[in-house]
């Protein structure tokens, strides 16, 4: 049998390899094409093999694993949350997947996925905004200014043209170095004292924020008809942002209902409440918006499907640019039934 050449490298993107990836690109066109990714990826819904996360809860955060297939490439990512990971100089969200072929099981890329992750969750904000927005909407009010909070707005800036930001967090600082993190890039930013401020005059509110517990962020009297709210903080049993009343008065649309039923805002409600997927908006099977006045709310949780989209269209952007390690992750001995005889001809090598 002829072996074949580098059977043991896996491309391995770090966290260097992706800050310089999405500088080359261009954060907007990286979010853009993304997204692009992420749609055509809900368009085929229906081919991928599809599970809730698996969840390892505790008192101080949660570690998830988050699968998905197509058939043709298999997608898993590894992934935190931890809220008071701040107070120690830690990310409240760590992540790293993998992408492998399903005909063989080997890897064909190994990502962090911290920087990813935030990058393909706005993506999916804004995909699905466009079908679920009021038309012409140009000011979006960002409650929590986080981690997330920057990619939020320019993936909204370049899908949906929000020019303008009206900002919140409870601590200030935060607000302050999202307001200087995007000065300059074609926004007009207030930063606001309260949710009520933030909230007048947006078209489109993005909830963001990290606490595991169920907090009322938005109350029923913040929101007024023809509103969409882009709820992505409450992802995890228990942690929830917007009070039960917003919830009755919206149209309300999901990654994944039954994950979304444990861990999204509609675990405050009655398990027959009606939602409606986003695959089905977006192929056409169930309408989004449908008025003016109507109030809709996607309750995003995060869904693997959108990591084997991310994870999909890196791989395809290393052709081009080439911002990755040679990862000697797999073994490749010379007979691959003869593992040992591997580690033994590594011994004599060695020896000599």
């Amino acid at each position: 049998m002829t072996p074949i050449p580098n059977l043991n490298i896996v491309p391995f993107v770090s966290v260097d390899d992706m800050m310089r990836l999405v500088l080359a690109i261009g954060a907007e066109r990286f979010l853009t094409d993304l997204a692009g990714y992420v749609e055509a990826d809900y368009r085929r819904w229906e081919q991928f093999d599809k599970t809730s996360r698996v969840a390892a809860h505790s008192l101080d955060g949660v570690i998830e694993l988050m699968p998905a297939s197509d058939g043709a490439l298999y997608a898993f990512k590894y992934v935190n949350g931890h809220p008071k990971n701040t107070r120690t100089g830690r990310q409240t969200v760590t992540a790293f997947g993998l992408l492998a072929d399903v005909a063989t099981g080997y890897p064909m890329l190994l990502s962090e996925m911290t920087i990813l992750t935030a990058l393909r969750t706005a993506a999916t904000s804004a995909v699905a905004a466009r079908y679920l927005a009021p038309k012409g909407a140009d000011c979006m009010a960002l409650i929590g200014n986080g981690a997330q909070s920057e990619f939020q707005a320019l993936a909204f800036k370049a899908m949906l043209g929000i020019t303008r930001l009206r900002l919140y967090d409870i601590d200030p600082a935060a607000t302050a170095k999202c307001a200087r993190n995007l000065a300059g890039l074609g926004f007009a930013i207030t930063p606001c004292h309260s949710i009520e401020d933030a909230v007048q005059g947006a078209g489109i509110i993005t909830t963001a924020t990290a606490d595991k517990q169920n907090a009322t962020i938005l109350t029923d009297n913040m929101v007024g008809a023809g509103i969409h709210i882009n709820a992505i903080g409450g992802d995890c049993p228990g942690k929830t942002e917007l009070h039960r009343d917003i919830l009755l008065r919206s149209d309300i649309f999901v990654e994944y209902t039954p994950q979304t039923r444990i861990e999204g805002e509609i675990q405050q409600l009655p398990a027959d409440h009606p939602t409606t997927e986003l695959w089905r908006v977006i192929t056409g099977a169930a309408p989004g918006r449908t008025g003016a006045g109507q109030i809709t709310l996607f309750d995003s949780v995060g869904f693997a499907i959108e990591d084997f989209s991310a994870l999909r269209y890196v791989r395809d952007r290393l052709q081009e640019y080439r911002l990755y390690q040679e990862l000697d992750l797999l073994a490749d001995p010379d007979d691959p039934r003869d593992l040992f005889g591997m580690i033994q001809r590594c011994a004599a090598s060695t020896a000599g």
